[in-house]
């Protein structure tokens, strides 16, 4: 049950952070802000127990997540940022700008080897006070933890398919967000 309750909140809090940016007054950006705090407090908690980790190492795991995580949702904001500009690129029947369309594409490449530094970065990093088996044993806490709520995601899709970012509908647009058009269907025609 209180795995359940866990991925249910972390599915809803990475859906409201996955929004477009909006202005910190508006009330979405601290219920989200607020409910990535409450999971990642509960995936620490769980992560101490199961790990058996010593209060430092908590302490420094905690300042690791905290430092990664940051560097980690701002290259994906800006992903998201740079998929929706592309998208408004390849429009069915507008000619797109190729000198844009490279650079998004060639941003989205940079982006994808900046993360996998994170990823590198932040192993490393555990890798001074966590052992090995602490270290593995964390990866596989949070692939499962992340494999969930991509399946979480992909039910409430309706296991549709298609490039969809988290929390988003047909093109990469929340359905309904300000800003989103309709999407014309796209056939395989006859």
């Amino acid at each position: 049950m209180n795995r359940f309750v866990l991925v249910v909140t972390l599915v809803v809090a990475s859906t409201l952070s996955a929004q477009e940016p909006v202005t910190p007054a508006r009330p979405d950006t601290a219920e989200a802000e607020r409910l990535r705090a409450q999971i990642e407090e509960r995936f620490s908690q769980r992560v101490q127990e199961e790990l058996k980790l010593t209060p430092d190492q908590a302490t420094k795991l905690r300042a690791s997540q905290e430092k990664f995580g940051t560097q980690r949702r701002t290259l994906m904001r800006q992903q998201m940022e740079r998929r929706r500009a592309l998208e408004d690129q390849m429009q069915p029947g507008v000619a797109a700008n190729g000198d844009s369309v490279k650079r998004l594409m060639d941003a989205n490449q940079t982006a994808r080897a900046q993360m996998l530094k994170i990823e590198q970065d932040e192993d490393r990093e555990m890798g001074t006070y966590l052992t090995p088996v602490q270290r593995a044993r964390y990866q596989q806490m949070r692939e499962r933890l992340m494999g969930r709520v991509m399946e979480m995601r992909a039910q409430r899709r309706g296991a549709g398919g298609g490039r969809m970012g988290p929390g988003m509908g047909q093109g990469g647009r929340r359905p309904g967000a300000a800003g989103a058009r309709p999407r014309r269907p796209r056939g395989r025609g006859i």
